[in-house]
């Protein structure tokens, strides 16, 4: 897995470590049991500080993708199973706000909305548009 951060974005780099490391699970370049590099190893390589590494397998372990074991590392959640259709569906959603010159901050808050009206039981299935 190759992570790349960008000091001169403004997003905070352990957001863009986390958002890394997201991509690789939910596109299943790591996959559920698959140990991810040592936080002291990966700050050293990407000549950041350390804590920036653990803030970001924090956010990347309350969001339920990876689990924390002191003495053992950062471990990609078994449970997290294939997400390939959701990757492709975001892929396709990224291509689809380009093709139209849908600015960046407009995409996410689309999304962000979308979101947050979505039903929140499991298993419901929307029909027809939402707006």
């Amino acid at each position: 897995m190759r992570i790349r951060i960008d000091p001169t974005l403004p997003t905070p780099l352990f957001e863009q470590l986390a958002g890394a490391v997201r991509s690789a699970i939910i596109d299943g370049r790591v996959i559920g049991g698959e140990r991810l590099p040592a936080a002291r190893r990966l700050a050293e390589g990407l000549g950041v500080n350390l804590h920036t590494v653990l803030r970001g397998y924090r956010l990347l372990r309350d969001e339920g993708l990876i689990e924390l074991h002191r003495g053992r590392g950062a471990v990609v959640a078994t449970r997290i199973g294939g997400h390939a259709a959701l990757a492709g569906a975001v892929h396709d959603l990224v291509d689809e706000a380009k093709l139209h010159d849908l600015p960046e901050s407009a995409l996410l808050a689309l999304v962000s909305e979308a979101y947050r009206s979505a039903p929140s039981a499991p298993g419901v299935l929307r029909t027809g548009p939402t707006r």
